[in-house]
Formats: structure tokens, C-alpha cells, sequence
């Protein structure tokens, strides 16, 4: 199934309702279905190939979504915040292309080999002054539908592939379609780049909803744009969450138009979804887990799963705060050990999972197996209602003196201690255990590194008590709010080398 037909869909279903842009100027489901096959005619004219978006949030991002994909050229999000070489190198790589781009942007990457740049505001003009034209477009068969690239924090960045097919399927098994009331409106903060901002474009489409998009992210503009504009649904990441929070009570608000906010992109401290629940009690809070690869989500935890766990007085429900709830229908999950091996339930693993929204792919290198099965690198275990807890990157896993220790659990049991803003916990080389556990705690009060010791020391092993415990201003986080745990370690062995080499 094409993309492009969920909005061809939802404009013949809803055709005079808001699709997108402000309250005050809303643009129609028909009129952006026209806007988007005056987009397609423009990207036409020009040489084939792939189509690149280089900008923040706004309008022209669905425009440029569904323009390609109805010519059925794949849609590549660049990371604009990039350094100029990193972001013109990446651009280059996809090449021979078309890239809409920011107009205050363009001197980034012009005259980069095989590209050809249409500045973002004379793009949608064209959309604009050609939608009540008719277009022939060409008839094509869709493969590739977006190019999704990895942070490459540890390299160059990889391309995943999602595949029309794909999209479309998860899509279509998550969101009953045209289910949007009047009046619902969805509000994208996440940038273009991530998936979580692509599967937000179609699935607000495909269930009627209006998008409004939030340029860049600030709390005080997420704020007011929720109040603004009325938003109903959202989905944050969960540093973002926190800092929304800070912002709500310091104005003593509770955004009440606000019904769904979802969350995920990252482990979700249980203090942070606890203020929410209390802050927000009127609202249905999902927790959604997923990678690029699966084509976003691929288990959630529920409003009722969340209002369960917070209430019960069983120890195993409330536990389930913490998960990443159930697989979605249609979807197997498994969790396996090193040689591929199911292991038994409330054992760690790897997660492995199987369905037809999963993609797992990177161009030139596919990591799904023959059978379907997809092996995340995600470190987790389920319990025995199905609750699948994710415990981190199996890279983040600390094996000390070959037991296996989850950076999560360390990292929940100090930022219960009050003085705790922030923790990241890692494991750094070791002489004699191979790996020791490390903590990097943002603290509200002086070093009081022996006292968060004997704080986890009294909720956990004594293997998991950190060895070391340094303090920061702030943890370093991507723009998506994923934690660069891989920075945070090579400053630590880098300081500890100074160290040894200072005291030889």
C-alpha cells in the first residue's frame, strides 16, 4: 500500500476538515491533497531520485512527505542541527536528489555534487499556486518510501529504509481510520528527521486529526502551543516531558483540552511519568516503545496499564510502570539469548520481533533474518502477563565479573534519592571485574557521593553500588532526548588515562 493514499483517503472521507497549520489558518484534507500532487508535479520537473528535507517543523514537511511519495522517490530528513561538513558530507551521500530546504539554511549546502536545492518557501508557493490545477503524474510501483538516518554517534551515519509497505502497515494496524472528532488537533514537536516525526504525519492523517507543528522545541513554546491551539494529542520524548512539567507547575496550569500524550524515545524515569500522573490526571498517557527499524512502535503501554500500576497493591502491577507495556496485535516478540535461544519469562535478552511493519533494514545491509525475525540489540525481559521491560542498548549492558548489570535499575534506584536531578550510569574498564559501574549524577547539593553509595547499597547487590561517582552540570542529550552515554564514557576514561598518566 502507498503512503500517499491515507491522505488521498482522508480527503475524500473528510474533505473540509483542518489537516494541518494553525487554528486561525488551517489548511483543508482536500487542500492539502491538492497542494501535495502540486508538490509532486514540481519535484517532477526535476531530476529523479531522492528527495531530501533539510528544515524544521512546519507545513512543508507533510507537503514534501507526500509529493515523493506519490512520485514514489524516497523522503530523507537530514539533521539540520549538524555541523555545515558532517550535513553537506551526508547530503552528498544522497545524491542524485531534490532537497527542499530551509530558506535561511541554503547557504549550508549549496553546490553540493548531484544535488539540486528548491528553497523551502518558493516550494510550497508552487504547491500553493498549482493546487487548483489537474497534474498528470506518473504511474509508479513504490518501493522505498523514507531514508531514516542514524544519529552515528559512533560512526558514519546508516541509512535505514522503510518501505512503503511497511509504513503503511503499521499505520493501518494502529490507527482506526477517520476515528478523530471534530475539533482534535495533534501537536508535532519532534523534529522531521526522526521517526517518531514522520509516523506522527501519518497516522494524524490517516485518523483526521489537524497537525500542527512546533518548529523546534522549547517547553514554554510546547506549552503554548498546546494551550493556543487546543492540542489534544502529543508525543514527547522524555527529557521533554520533564521540562513541560517544570513549566506547567511553575505556571500552575494542567493543559485541559489535553487528552492522549504519548512518550517514548527513551527510558522514562518513574519520577518523571509520576509528577505527570499527577499533574495531568485527566490525561491518557502511553508509553510507546520502538526502533527506526520497526517502523516506530511496536509495543505500548496503555492508559489503563498506567492507571492499573499506579493503584495496585500488587508489587509485580505496579512494577509495570516502568515497562514498555505489550506487543501491538500482529506482532511477535520474543525475548532470546546469546545463540538466538528463547529464554524463559523474567529472563534478560535480547528483543527479537517479527511482523510486517518491520523493516529492518539499512541500505546495502539487511539485519532481518529469512524467517522474519528482527533482532533489536535492545536489552529486555517480560514478565508473565507479556509487560516487556527494556533495560537498554545491549552495548549499555554492564558485565562485571560476568554478571550482567542494567545501567536502568542502577539509574532508578539513585534518582529516587531527593538530591538526584539527573543520573547516567555506565560501565567503564576495569582491571580486575572487566567493567566497574560508574554513576554521573546531576546533584542539588554538594558532592555527596558517599551517601548515594550507601543509598543504593541499601536498595540493590552490592555489585550494583557504583564504584565511582562523578558529578556534572548537566548529561549530555541528542536533540531527540536520547542520552549519549557513549560521550559520557569516553570523557571518563579520557579523564582517568589524564589521571594515570599525571600520576606516572
Amino acid at each position: 500500500m502507498h503512503t500517499a493514499l491515507l491522505l488521498e483517503m482522508a480527503a475524500e472521507a473528510l474533505a473540509d476538515r483542518p489537516a494541518m497549520g494553525l487554528a486561525t489558518a488551517p489548511v483543508s484534507y482536500a487542500e492539502l491533497w491538492a497542494r501535495a500532487r502540486a508538490a509532486a508535479a514540481e519535484l517532477a520537473r526535476r531530476p529523479a531520485g531522492n528527495v531530501v528535507f533539510i528544515g524544521l517543523n512546519s507545513t512543508a514537511v507533510p507537503l514534501t512527505i507526500f509529493a515523493s511519495g506519490l512520485l514514489g522517490r524516497p523522503f530523507a530528513p537530514l539533521n539540520y542541527r549538524l555541523p555545515d561538513e558532517d550535513l553537506r558530507r551526508l547530503l552528498a551521500r544522497t545524491a542524485p536528489a531534490v532537497a527542499v530546504v530551509d530558506d535561511d539554511m541554503l547557504s549550508r549546502v549549496e553546490g553540493v555534487p548531484g544535488v539540486e536545492i528548491i528553497p523551502c518557501s518558493r516550494f510550497e508557493a508552487a504547491a500553493l499556486a498549482d493546487a487548483g490545477r489537474e497534474h498528470e503524474l506518473p504511474e509508479v510501483e513504490p518501493d522505498i518510501a523514507v531514508l531514516l538516518f542514524t544519529s552515528g554517534t559512533t560512526g558514519e551515519p546508516k541509512a535505514a529504509v522503510l518501505r512503503h509497505r511497511h509504513l503503511a502497515s503499521y499505520v493501518i494496524s494502529t490507527v482506526e481510520f477517520a476515528d478523530a472528532e471534530e475539533g482534535e488537533a495533534a501537536l508535532v514537536s519532534v523534529p522531521p528527521y526522526h521517526i517518531a516525526g514522520v509516523s506522527a504525519v501519518l497516522t494524524g492523517v490517516y485518523g483526521g486529526r489537524r497537525i500542527v507543528h512546533l518548529p523546534a522545541f522549547t517547553p514554554e513554546a510546547w506549552v503554548e502551543a498546546a494551550v493556543t491551539e487546543k492540542i489534544t494529542h502529543a508525543m514527547v520524548v522524555p527529557t521533554m516531558l520533564g521540562r513541560v512539567l517544570d513549566v506547567l507547575e511553575a505556571r500552575g496550569e494542567s493543559l485541559p483540552h489535553l487528552h492522549s500524550l504519548s512518550y517514548g524515545g527513551g527510558r522514562m524515569p518513574p519520577n518523571v511519568i509520576e509528577r505527570a500522573l499527577n499533574r495531568l490526571p485527566h490525561v491518557n498517557f502511553v508509553n510507546a516503545y520502538g526502533l527506526t527499524e520497526t517502523s516506530s512502535t511496536i509495543s505500548v503501554l496503555r492508559p489503563d496499564d498506567h492507571r492499573a500500576a499506579r493503584t495496585s497493591d500488587d508489587p509485580a502491577v505496579r512494577r509495570r510502570l516502568g515497562s514498555v507495556g505489550r506487543p501491538l496485535p500482529g506482532l511477535e516478540l520474543e525475548i532470546r539469548g546469546p545463540a538466538g535461544e528463547p529464554v524463559p519469562l523474567g529472563e534478560s535478552g535480547e528483543v527479537w520481533v517479527r511482523g510486517e511493519q518491520i523493516s529492518g533494514e539499512y541500505l546495502g545491509r539487511k539485519l532481518i533474518r529469512d524467517d522474519g525475525w528482527f533482532p533489536t540489540k535492545d536489552s529486555g525481559w517480560l514478565d508473565e502477563a507479556g509487560y516487556l521491560f527494556i533495560e537498554g542498548r545491549l552495548d549499555d549492558v554492564i558485565v562485571r565479573g560476568g554478571e550482567n548489570i542494567s545501567p536502568g535499575e542502577v539509574e532508578d534506584a539513585l534518582r529516587a534519592h531527593p538530591s538526584v536531578a539527573d543520573v547516567a550510569v555506565l560501565g567503564v574498564p576495569d582491571d580486575e571485574w572487566g567493567e566497574r559501574v560508574a554513576a554521573v549524577v546531576v546533584s542539588r547539593t554538594p558532592d555527596n557521593s558517599d551517601e548515594l553509595k550507601a543509598w543504593v547499597r541499601g536498595r540493590l547487590r552490592s555489585t550494583k553500588v557504583p564504584a565511582d561517582i562523578l558529578f556534572r552540570a548537566e548529561l549530555p542529550y541528542n536533540e531527540t532526548g536520547k542520552l549519549l552515554r557513549r560521550v559520557l564514557k569516553e570523557q571518563i576514561v579520557s579523564a582517568k588515562d589524564h589521571e594515570d598518566a599525571a600520576a606516572s
